[in-house]
């Protein structure tokens, strides 16, 4: 018998790949993708079209409105780093990170496994190629999995919660080698912060640069077609 679990699904790269991993290990996968009025909507359309591409037993996307809290340039009117380059974008907390994001939809994500009786939750985060981001560190997800545990029935009942991150020591590359591996189709994904009035990926925010970066360093052909070549 399969067993469920719960994927979070921006519809970048990490996370379909994360998909398609949990896809591999045989479970039943019910994808969870968030409408947070980020500025990069368009990754909500990918995550469709990444779900009607995969056998994904239910998708549900929810509403935050983290706009009306802001204190990120994806949720706000603050301008979204441009042109950095790889040094820069190592150093610091970048203007891009969401406050409690990941706790957010982490526990939305716990809420639906308790439903359907799911004890594995699979989340993208990494802590190689990243932008300086808090939530997504190993230290993050190991207190939020001891959290789950102490604060769920399944956890009361000894039915034990995992956060699985199988991509968190990997580098981009690496990712993108992984996805490729298991058919994940690149066309269909989104990873721009930015995005130009045309819906093109702008080429020069830290997220286009990093996914830019990794499959120059994996061998393979970005296919999505940029605003701007850096």
């Amino acid at each position: 018998m399969k067993r469920n679990c719960v994927v979070l699904l921006s519809g970048g790269i990490d996370s379909a790949t994360v998909l398609a991993i949990a896809k591999n290990k045989g479970y039943d996968t019910y994808a969870l993708t968030f409408d947070y009025k980020q500025r990069h909507r368009i990754e909500i359309e990918r995550a469709k079209d990444i779900v009607a591409s995969s056998n994904v037993k239910k998708h549900l996307i929810l509403s935050a409105d983290l706009d009306r809290i802001g204190g990120s340039a994806l949720t706000s009117n603050i301008q979204v780093p441009c042109g950095r380059g790889e040094v820069e974008i190592s150093k610091g907390i970048p203007v891009t990170y969401v406050p409690g994001r990941n706790i957010l939809f982490l526990s939305y994500a716990l809420s639906w496994a308790e439903v359907i009786e799911a004890y594995d939750i699979f989340i993208g985060v990494n802590a190689i190629d990243y932008s300086g981001y808090p939530d997504c560190r190993p230290e993050f997800i190991e207190l939020f999995e001891n959290m789950a545990n102490a604060g769920t029935k399944s956890g009361a009942e000894g039915k034990k919660i995992h956060i699985r991150t199988p991509l968190i020591r990997m580098t981009k590359s690496d990712i993108i080698r992984k996805g490729a591996e298991l058919d994940v189709d690149f066309r269909l994904t989104w990873s721009c912060y930015d995005p130009a009035p045309d819906q093109k990926p702008c080429g020069n925010c830290d997220s286009c640069f990093l996914r830019m970066k990794g499959c120059k360093e994996a061998g393979l052909t970005d296919p999505l077609l940029y605003n701007k070549e850096p």
